[in-house]
């Protein structure tokens, strides 16, 4: 388990030092689990020692949102003098990811259900 959450830091690291030499305008963690995801898609399968940290710390997912939370009442001024822009980029993009996913999944599910048939 604890190398599986070395694994994970490791990942992390990269991503954060892959952001900070190029000066990508994303979080460090996210390229981390891109460069993780890559790394799976090229082994085939999750190793034992990953996953079990994995699902560990996905059980507690709730528990990573609180510093979150906690940043955004520090800044609730900021909050309240855009909350107009802030709820506008929350409806649309939410539309946006509404819009989108039916797009892949309509095909993806039109496709299975021809295989599942064939299958029959």
């Amino acid at each position: 388990m604890l190398i599986g959450f070395l694994i994970l830091l490791i990942f992390q690291f990269a991503g954060e030092l892959i952001v900070i030499a190029i000066g990508m305008p994303v979080p460090g963690p996210v390229v981390g689990m891109v460069l993780l995801l890559i790394g799976l898609i090229l082994k085939g399968e999750v190793p034992e020692c990953l996953r079990i940290p994995s699902e560990a710390l996905l059980k507690h997912l709730a528990l990573l949102f609180v510093p979150a939370g906690v940043g955004l009442m520090t800044h609730f001024g900021l909050l309240k003098q855009d909350w107009l822009a802030i709820l506008l980029a929350l409806i649309v993009s939410t539309a946006l990811t509404i819009v989108v996913t039916a797009l892949i999944l309509n095909p993806s599910a039109k496709k299975l259900h021809n295989l599942n048939q064939d299958n029959s």
